[in-house]
């Protein structure tokens, strides 16, 4: 299931992961630090978004009390749960 999210207080603009069974399948990030959310991506790739979310929650950039990390924790708690109300229905 494919979920579009939009981070907020970061540089990055979109987020689009795709889960299947509560596994990340893909995360491509729209702006921000490319080099660093491309690596975030492939090291999230194959993952349980349950096991993810936790690792990523609270990372701070530059003082602002959130980052691209702590939006992606965001961003796969949503579509986690977006997943699982599909499958209720």
């Amino acid at each position: 299931m494919k979920t579009v999210y939009y981070p907020a207080g970061v540089c990055s603009r979109r987020f689009d992961i795709t889960l299947q069974g509560g596994v990340i399948t893909e995360l491509t990030v729209t702006g921000g630090c490319e080099g660093n959310l491309k690596g975030i991506s492939a090291l999230v790739k194959g993952r349980r978004a349950e096991e993810v979310i936790p690792l990523l929650r609270g990372t701070d950039c530059g003082g602002k009390g959130t980052s691209c990390p702590d939006q992606i924790s965001m961003a796969l708690e949503e579509a986690l749960e977006k997943e699982k109300r599909s499958d209720r229905t």
